[in-house]
């Protein structure tokens, strides 16, 4: 267990120095992209030893208590951003807006008691698996996403205009996002369908409109609706920014709220 919080706290330490390069290059006007590439490199490396560790002494994935959803979603969340971070090399100065984010999860990780979960026999399927690797990639690309339409809303605000003048242009950002939104929406929908499986084989039942699986339908709705309304109507930068940051919202409660308040089977601590 020392190796294991000795290892997370190592990677947070990394996570905090790669988004605070991140901020201060884009304040300084400099371009310390490699070395904020490295620094998410070294921590998701040291991140995943700690987490694999766990799964090791405890037998089973990181998805039962609050502290393992949110360090596996951490892991996650800055393995798919890291991702977009190398291949899309115009919109790297998002870092400054995604990693920050991201600190609030690990501050929330940090305060968290580390003890064990426990797995019933019936909840351990590959559709477990499945499903919530869909439902990672899913927040994941949304994430990204959420990155851009800050940016748009900061130009929009008037606020660092001359610093993030580097990123494309607010259209372009937009373009960007809503494909990043395509993606997410291609994932959460897999997310439901292997979920529904998954809850056949552990419950007897595929669906039964509980709160999680009620408000997974509402975020999956809504971010219908933003893409749609995105192909259709068109409507400006900031307006599908904002469309971008309610579906994070809806998102984010979805997975870190509602399962944990909850007093059904979903309850996410089992």
């Amino acid at each position: 267990m020392e190796r294991e919080a000795l290892l997370l706290w190592l990677a947070v330490g990394v996570y905090v120095a790669a988004g605070s390069l991140a901020i201060v290059g884009v304040v300084m006007g400099k371009r310390p992209e490699r070395t904020v590439l490295g620094l998410l490199v070294l921590g998701l490396a040291l991140h995943g030893l700690s987490i694999g560790l766990r799964w090791e002494r405890l037998g089973h994935g990181p998805y039962l208590t609050m502290f393992e959803i949110l360090s596996s979603n951490i892991w996650s969340l800055l393995f798919i951003f890291s991702l977009a971070y190398w291949r899309f090399r115009p919109i790297r100065p998002i870092a400054a807006v995604v990693v920050p984010l991201v600190f609030i999860m690990m501050g929330w990780m940090l305060l968290l008691n580390r003890g064990p979960g426990h797995l019933p026999a019936t909840y351990n399927t590959i559709w477990l698996a499945i499903h919530i690797l869909f439902g990672k990639v899913f927040l994941g690309t949304v994430l990204v996403a959420v990155g851009m339409a800050g940016v748009i809303l900061l130009r929009r605000a008037g606020v660092g205009v001359q610093k993030l003048s580097r990123l494309p242009d607010d259209r372009r950002l937009d373009d960007l996002a809503y494909r990043f939104m395509a993606l997410g929406f291609i994932f959460e929908t897999l997310m439901l369908i292997a979920g529904a499986i998954w809850a056949q084989n552990a419950w007897g039942r595929y669906w039964s409109w509980d709160p999680l699986e009620t408000w997974s339908f509402i975020t999956w709705v809504v971010l219908a609706f933003a893409l749609h309304l995105r192909a259709t109507l068109k409507p400006a930068p900031r307006r599908g920014a904002v469309l971008i940051l309610t579906v994070f919202v809806l998102a984010f409660l979805t997975f870190f709220g509602v399962p944990f308040i909850s007093k059904v089977p979903h309850q996410g601590a089992i």
